[in-house]
């Protein structure tokens, strides 16, 4: 059984919670599937506002799923998020990240 699927077979059975989520987002992410990505770090994120991970991981999967609009505003929702934690690492790198998209975008 790989990672993904005891994954979702814990959030089959109502283990719901941003860490799983996060934790199921950036296993699609590492396989390549951007867009279950998204739809589950997006869900990390809803339920914890606060996660600079989550929204950092939002938004390189949204870039790779082709939705660079999306990924600069969850950049910069993380870029905020980080901030008011004193994440000053997180905030760096999505400033990073950003900054990037603004230039090819």
């Amino acid at each position: 059984m790989s990672m993904i699927d005891r994954f979702e077979k814990m959030l089959a059975a109502g283990q719901d919670g941003a860490l799983l989520r996060f934790t199921l987002g950036d296993a699609y992410l590492k396989e390549q599937r951007p867009a279950e990505a998204v739809e589950h770090l997006r869900e990390a994120v809803r339920q914890d506002p606060q996660y600079s991970a989550a929204w950092k991981r939002l938004g390189k999967a949204l870039t790779e799923a082709g939705d660079v609009p999306a990924a600069m505003r969850a950049y910069r929702e993380g870029i905020d998020v980080a901030e008011a934690r004193g994440d000053k690492q997180a905030s760096k790198e999505m400033q990073v990240f950003l900054r990037r998209l603004e230039r090819t975008g």
